[in-house]
């Protein structure tokens, strides 16, 4: 069923209008995620954003953070200390944070435990080193 809506100075039907946003080679409204109300994020832009990132060297900027302190500690404590060693911009632990994952996954670092974060209060997971990692 076809709904008539005012578009511009005419009036165009629901479907002639979402037929007006498919072009080749570009995005069309159906190529975005609705998460929620008001935001739209979509894959392309996320895509974009993880290849910029330099995983094998923020695994060797972690490595190196972590065996500086010799102990296990949280995704905020190796964003706080890489940021002051100047590896990162900021200490968001989302500079880390998907990194340890990856690494856990690896068998780069393991869980160590759980933790109240000194920079949150919250409970989180402290990772450690394994052997084969510090070498």
């Amino acid at each position: 069923m076809s709904r008539l809506l005012n578009y511009g100075s005419k009036e165009k039907s629901s479907e002639a209008i979402l037929k007006d946003y498919e072009c080749d080679g570009q995005m069309s409204i159906f190529d975005y995620e609705q998460r929620n109300p008001g935001e739209i994020v979509t894959h392309e832009t996320r895509a974009l954003s993880h290849e910029t990132v330099d995983k094998q060297r923020r695994y060797k900027q972690i490595v190196e953070t972590m065996n500086l302190f010799g102990r296990p500690m949280t995704a905020k404590e190796i964003a706080v200390h890489m940021c002051a060693m100047g590896y990162i911009p900021t200490a968001e632990r989302n500079f880390t944070a998907p990194r340890l994952t990856e690494m856990s996954k690896t068998g780069l670092v393991e869980p160590a435990g759980k933790t109240y974060c000194r920079y949150t209060g919250k409970k989180v997971t402290a990772y450690k080193l394994l052997k084969e990692a510090i070498g």
